[in-house]
């Protein structure tokens, strides 16, 4: 980088390292702190999985603008504010500039120069504009390449620029009031800032899909009577209100809620879904575990993101056989894109459906919804769905018919590992060797003990008995099989798997804590694995290990052999919990939000697993996602843990019995929405609890699972 430059004389900042991002949607947005978008590295505009601009620079008489500060006014919004070079001769600049960005769905920019002199000050402000229509996977893997891939005009008043591929095409144009000069790459303003004066250019970048121009979501109103604020703030308004005491949880708790509200994706054809893209900036898309997993922790804030990611992901439900997208029917696909360059996607199509442990969450989540107080009519639509995705489990998913779900990718073009720990190297025995498929994770017979348990549930709120029989049998069946086959004896654990000859892969892995979550282990077996979970191998201070510190592929700064996860944490420490682990849940919990205070209240993706007595902060990963949508939600899924919290609207019942750490009070949570009801909690310093509950729902004091709770079978 050029012309960086500080008060103080310090280095130069890593302006790289600094990068801006703003998402909206399916676009986002990231550049220098100066609002640059420059050649090199992985920014740009991006809309639908397109980089539709590469380039996006600004310059006052010829030189870059140098940073004071950005502003981040929204998720989607930000103000960059930066000085013109100073005139030759001169040491103070008198040029302010102010670069107001809005991204959703295109972009608009307010440019705005501020005269600080007595003097009348004439320049010239260049926008250097370029547009690559590289695909996300390029330009995230430093592979985008300066081909001819496009086509570029001018006209008399727009710089226009396309690309075709493959019958499909990509667009951007970019006009500006007042009207530049249009040359090449280049828009040109010949400018007269008045002495304590301002001069103002509004730019807007309107996209476009097969030669239709897309309306961007800030073109021509305000910003506050912009579509993706009136969303964010009427989300703001309407989710869980927290006060009390520990100013780090009440800081994390809101900037959670505030992510997950960015990361919600709207379906332009059905308005009334909305569901949970997978994280921001990379995976802005539907995801079929990571969206439903979201989707279930974030129920405390609004049940409806887990209704609309299932009304979407049923809408995609894999419908014929396809080697190359490894679609099924019945099966519940991974992820989907909607760039153009299809052979650079998984399966070289837009809808890929590798993986194992979807299609049961599915089931699962549907009759979470339903507890939660979904529309009988919403959940009846979706049963359909949900017996094709049982007929999936039972048809492809045990395709060897030994009572177990298992994968093995169909081609060379598929994940070769389809559970949440997808790498390439993360299932692996406890030397470190891997393992070969087909594998049939301990987690996934877990979700799919859980979805058989989940369809007979639906079946006995719509008092089909006979439906509900069947279901519970298969149930207790697989959890015999299963406590019989994975338990490994001599360790006091389940192995993650069993490889392709059957052998139980012996790694000690934190997927086992995900059998607690589900019910699937026998109570005989649960504490020996919560004393594995939180034992130093595994527990690492700021959470819990992927995979443990003694097995052969440990490697703290993996992305799966030995790093922290925080979903992963969350889903494990609610099945503590489920177990009647307190001591256990209550350390976990305030490991992680520990973790979170020191990231600023912000979770990442994952963090790397070193002891905590060895560093006195988290040790970051350098590629994760933040945010990222089930980071995000866990410190909300931990809040319910904690407060024992399981609804049952069909039933008119919820239970709750919180049990919260001592540093976590006092908390009082206002705005709780369970169905058409509400609840408010006051958590005392001493644990002491009151509620206000609205009619219609009774609230019973004690754990879930005690006789007569809403979670008793």
């Amino acid at each position: 980088m050029t012309d960086q430059w500080t008060f103080d004389g310090s280095p130069p900042v890593d302006e790289e390292r600094m990068a801006v991002t703003l998402v909206e949607g399916s676009t986002f947005c990231i550049g220098l702190p100066t609002g640059d978008i420059r050649p090199g590295p992985p920014h740009g505009l991006f809309f639908r999985d397109t980089r539709i601009l590469s380039r996006w620079d600004l310059r006052v008489d010829g030189h870059p603008l140098q940073p004071l500060v950005v502003e981040h006014d929204d998720p989607f919004a930000a103000t960059f504010v930066c000085r013109a070079r100073p005139r030759p001769g001169h040491a103070d600049a008198t040029i302010l500039v102010q670069r107001r960005r809005y991204v959703g769905d295109g972009m608009r920019e307010d440019i705005v120069l501020e005269n600080l002199s007595n003097e009348a000050a004439a320049c010239t402000v260049a926008l250097l504009v370029d547009a690559d229509f590289a695909d996300l996977f390029e330009v995230k893997e430093d592979r985008a390449s300066d081909g001819n891939r496009r086509q570029a005009s001018l006209s008399g008043d727009a710089f226009h620029a396309e690309y075709r591929w493959m019958g499909q095409s990509r667009g951007v144009r970019v006009t500006a009031t007042p009207a530049p000069e249009y040359l090449p790459g280049v828009m040109s303003f010949q400018v007269v800032v008045p002495a304590r004066g301002t001069w103002e250019a509004v730019v807007h970048v309107q996209a476009s899909v097969n030669d239709v121009p897309i309306t961007g979501r800030h073109l021509f109103v305000a910003h506050d009577e912009s579509v993706p604020q009136q969303q964010l703030s009427a989300w703001r308004e309407q989710g869980p209100a927290y006060s009390g005491g520990r100013h780090g949880l009440l800081t994390t708790l809101r900037q959670s809620q505030e992510d997950l509200g960015v990361l919600r994706i709207f379906d332009l054809t059905h308005p009334e879904r909305v569901a949970v893209a997978a994280g921001a900036p990379w995976f802005m898309s539907l995801f079929g575990r990571d969206s439903l997993l979201s989707a279930w922790m974030a129920l405390p804030v609004d049940a409806r993101l887990a209704l609309g990611t299932l009304q979407t992901l049923a809408h995609f439900q894999g419908e014929a056989a396809n080697p190359l997208t490894e679609e099924q029917p019945g099966r519940i696909m991974h992820e989907m894109r909607t760039g153009m360059q299809t052979e650079l996607m998984l399966g070289g199509a837009h809808v890929y459906y590798g993986t194992a442990d979807a299609t049961p969450l599915f089931v699962m989540l549907l009759e979470e919804v339903r507890r939660w107080g979904a529309a009988e009519e919403d959940v009846e639509a979706l049963i359909p769905a949900a017996d094709r995705a049982l007929a999936w489990i039972e048809e492809f998913g045990d395709a060897d018919g030994d009572g177990f779900v298992e994968y093995r990718r169909a081609t060379d073009r598929g994940l070769a590992n389809q559970g949440w720990k997808d790498s390439w190297d993360a299932v692996n025995f406890e030397s470190g060797q891997l393992a070969e498929p087909p594998i049939a994770l301990c987690e996934v017979q877990a979700y799919t003990y859980a979805a058989y348990v989940a369809r007979a549930r639906l079946a006995g709120f719509a008092d089909d008995l006979a439906t509900a029989d069947h279901w519970f049998a298969r149930a207790d069946k697989l959890k015999r099989a299963f406590n019989d086959t994975f338990w490994l004896p001599e360790r006091g654990y389940y192995a993650i798997a069993l490889d392709r000859d059957k052998r139980p892969v012996d790694a000690l892995t934190s997927n086992i804590g995900h059998c607690l979550w589900t019910g699937i282990v026998d109570d005989d077996k649960a504490a020996s694995i919560a004393a594995h979970l939180m034992s130093p191998d595994m527990f690492s201070g700021w959470g819990i290990r992927t995979l443990a510190a003694s097995m052969g592929a440990y490697n703290p700064m993996s992305y799966h052999n030995g790093s922290v996860w925080p979903h992963d944490n969350a889903i494990i420490i609610a099945g503590l919990m489920r177990y009647g682990f307190v001591s256990q849940a209550q350390r976990a919990s305030q490991a992680i939000l520990d973790a979170a205070e020191a990231f600023g209240g912000r979770l990442p993706e994952l963090f790397c697993g070193f002891e905590r007595s060895r560093f006195s902060v988290p040790v970051s990963y350098p590629t994760s996602c933040s945010p990222q949508a089930w980071a995000a939600a866990t410190p909300m899924h931990l809040v319910r843990t904690l407060i024992r919290l399981e609804p049952s609207v069909p039933d008119g019942l919820v239970s709750v019995a919180p049990v919260l750490p001592e540093s976590f009070l006092p908390l009082r949570i206002d705005r709780l929405r369970i169905g058409p009801h509400t609840l408010s909690l006051d958590v005392a310093a001493d644990g002491s609890c009151r509620h206000e509950a609205s009619e219609g729902l009774t609230v019973l004091r004690q754990p879930p699972g005690a006789p007569g709770s809403s979670d008793a079978r």
